[in-house]
């Protein structure tokens, strides 16, 4: 059945590839960015031509996310989907992050992603329908040096998204997350640098290990054809095809060795959840009422 999606962050990355592989699989588009007149001008014109309805969405700004919802479930007549895929990384060693690197961060990868939810969800409640996926990451369920805020930033999500998934399941909403690991995409070009590296000395020769670690994790990703960010997109569009009360909360999509242990280790994870939901007597709020 055709759904009406709106997805964050679709002037690149996976987000564009997500939007054309939604249109090609029969469903409505809003996709949604910055800059849709100017530097993103190109992007939405892609998107556009493709099918896609096309809204400004700053995901920082209040007013600009309560207008582009408002706008995107205009433009499609309702919303069924939500992707929260707006998001940008990090690369440093993590003293040297400054406060206002780790907000500007948050309000991106974190922040962004309730001004979303927020300003979609009273009606979702209302229609007593509608799925919420969130784009984490491996990197939201285990952590690598020199990650550090965009570790911490996907941990966040994790959370968010296991606390939506049962205060919102009495009202037929569905939540997904989707664990991708790391893919070469422009998100790998765009990571947040640190504010302040005067601390660089101090640290020796580890201060050349993230870009050394960086450059070394490229050379894989080019030798590793089967890491291809269409598994992504993918993978969401199944959770999106897949009939509400059947999806899997956690999706990890990864080729690179990571996926196995952190499949095994959301298996343990939901198994402990389940005890301890059943303990409390609230185990009902893990199960999708549709």
């Amino acid at each position: 059945m055709s759904k009406k999606i709106l997805i964050t962050g679709a002037s690149g990355g996976f987000g564009k590839l997500i939007s054309h592989t939604l249109l090609k699989g029969g469903h409505t588009v809003i996709a949604s960015m910055r800059g849709i007149d100017g530097k993103n001008k190109a992007n939405a014109e892609e998107l556009k031509a493709a099918g896609a309805h096309i809204v400004e969405i700053d995901v920082t700004d209040d007013a600009s996310v309560d207008s582009g919802v408002a706008k995107a479930r205009e433009a499609a007549g309702g919303l069924d989907v939500v992707i929260n895929n707006a998001g940008v990384g990090v690369l440093g060693l993590q003293e040297n992050f400054t406060i206002a690197d780790w907000q500007r961060l948050f309000d991106i990868n974190v922040f962004g992603i309730q001004r979303v939810n927020r300003a979609a969800l009273p009606q979702m409640r209302a229609d007593n329908n509608g799925l919420i996926i969130f784009v984490s990451s491996i990197l939201g369920r285990m952590t690598i040096p020199f990650y550090g805020p965009y570790n911490a930033s996907k941990w966040a999500v994790e959370a968010m998204a296991e606390n939506y998934r049962t205060e919102l399941s009495g009202f037929g909403v569905d939540v997904c997350i989707v664990e991708p690991g790391g893919y070469p995409t422009s998100f790998m070009h765009a990571l947040i640098q640190p504010g302040d590296k005067s601390r660089d000395e101090s640290y020796g020769p580890l201060a050349g290990a993230p870009k050394m670690m960086f450059e070394n994790f490229e050379a894989a990703l080019a030798a590793n054809e089967a890491q291809d960010p269409q598994n992504v997109a993918d993978a969401i569009l199944n959770l999106v095809d897949t009939p509400a009360g059947s999806r899997e909360f956690r999706t990890v999509v990864d080729k690179m060795g990571m996926g196995d242990p952190i499949e095994g280790y959301n298996k343990q994870l939901a198994g402990i959840t389940e005890a301890v939901y059943g303990n409390f007597g609230i185990g009902d709020m893990l199960k999708l009422k549709v």
